[in-house]
């Protein structure tokens, strides 16, 4: 008893994976993940919970970012430039819902989290400013919000009077997908990972995990028509897909770090090189 007879499995298979390269570990972890969305499928019928789910967890790792700022006083290892893109990617959001005069529970949720970032970046300026570090967060914000500007200009659905909404939507959507750079960023500059905020990440992760399998078993179920709901071979969609595709691969690094570290019982301290 206690002895090495006594490994439980996990502490074996952590042995076996340890032991592969990370190419391997991340093309095992990719095909978990394809497992989990087969799973998934036939577990749920209505891929509406997955949305709800993916913005539940996004709001419960806004819930930690708040502990952090409220109960530790203080907001080191936060970006304050990912949540002013967040903000910004969230306005424009908005000003979609208002340019169709839209009132729904997705202008609830946006109007919800704008309102929480707002909050977060008003404690981190105002309230906290002493323990931000600005020299860690070094990724200029035009370098990110121009090019996502200039593409959603280009690069959007529909025409006419819509246009407008077509570039807002489009603009939002691009920037959300990469407004989670500067974060990843600050915590490689400040060589470690706070552990509050490292929950918060993880937990952006698993909301775009859970984004991005609602978006890949509509596809399915429909044979890839999906893409085309609002007729007239418009892309509406498929920037979506993309765009979250970009955003969970952007966080998968950090995610599989994170689930590693967990197993083995220890913190994820640092982002490896």
């Amino acid at each position: 008893m206690g002895t090495k007879k006594g490994l439980l499995p996990m502490n074996v298979l952590i042995g076996w994976l340890s032991k592969r390269s990370k190419k391997v570990n991340i093309l095992l972890a990719i095909l978990l993940a394809l497992s989990a969305l087969v799973a998934l499928n036939f577990i749920i019928k209505d891929t509406d919970y997955f949305y709800i789910a993916s913005q539940a967890i996004h709001m419960i790792g806004t819930l930690i970012l708040f502990y952090k700022l409220f109960t530790q006083k203080n907001c080191s290892g936060v970006s304050l430039k990912t949540q002013e893109l967040m903000a910004t990617s969230l306005a424009a959001r908005l000003c979609c819902c208002i340019v169709l005069t839209d009132v729904s529970i997705n202008s609830v949720i946006v109007v919800t989290f704008l309102l929480s970032v707002l909050l977060v970046i008003w404690v981190i300026r105002f309230k906290l400013k002493s323990s931000y570090i600005k020299e860690l967060d070094t990724i200029k914000l035009p370098f990110v919000i121009v090019p996502c500007a200039v593409l959603a200009i280009v690069a959007h659905p529909y025409t006419g009077y819509f246009r407008i909404y077509g570039s807002l939507w489009s603009f939002s959507t691009y920037l959300e997908a990469i407004s989670v750079l500067p974060q990843l960023r600050y915590m490689q500059n400040a060589k470690l990972i706070e552990p509050m905020t490292g929950k918060y990440v993880f937990a952006l992760g698993l909301s775009r995990f859970l984004g991005l399998a609602n978006w890949i078993i509509q596809i399915y179920e429909t044979r890839g028509e999906y893409f085309f709901l609002d007729g007239g071979g418009y892309f509406w969609y498929l920037i979506g897909f993309i765009a979250e595709m970009v955003h969970s691969f952007i966080l998968a690094d950090f995610c599989y770090y994170y689930i590693k570290s967990f197993t083995q019982g220890q913190l994820l301290k640092k982002m490896p090189v």
